[in-house]
């Protein structure tokens, strides 16, 4: 891939998402998350207004300052919070800034995606809000060995 495409910097409007909180041991990520989001599609008939239902996001604080931002959220977008199920978590990210790249492979390679492109945040002079929400968004997620992923890291 051409270097200069594989990373960008986005604005984002503000997302409302809706969807499964994940708190667990932090080696246990990589097997809890799957299973939220295998959960989250075969609940997706019961969240209205979903904007779209074959995007899933993920979104955690890297160095959360309380606990309600301890974990790891598997939502999906909506355009509005309406009758949430009593089951289900809202989750509101501002608007902010971020540089992105994408990952297409097994899910315990994502670190290495996401060690590329903070490579390339400190390069090109963006200093990384880590007490911000970070968010991936997955097009791919049902198999952990090919997943397809756009990385979201807060910036400014």
């Amino acid at each position: 891939m051409n270097e200069s495409m594989k990373y960008t910097i986005k604005q984002l409007n503000q997302l409302k998402l809706v969807g499964f909180r994940v708190l667990c041991a932090g080696d246990q990520y990589i097997v809890e998350i799957p299973k939220a989001s295998k959960c989250l599609q075969e609940s997706i008939s019961e969240i209205k207004q979903v904007v779209n239902p074959l995007i899933q996001y993920g979104a955690f604080v890297v160095e959360p300052e309380t606990h309600e931002e301890n974990g790891y959220w598997v939502c999906v977008e909506v355009q509005e919070y309406d009758e949430i199920p009593s089951n289900m978590v809202t989750l509101t990210i501002p608007s902010q800034r971020y540089a992105v790249t994408r990952h297409i492979g097994a899910n315990y390679q994502i670190m290495d995606s996401y060690s590329q492109l903070h490579e390339w945040i400190n390069e090109n002079n963006y200093s990384r809000l880590k007490e911000k929400w970070h968010l991936e968004k997955f097009y791919s997620w049902t198999n952990t060995e090919k997943v397809e992923v756009e990385l979201f890291d807060t910036i400014k």
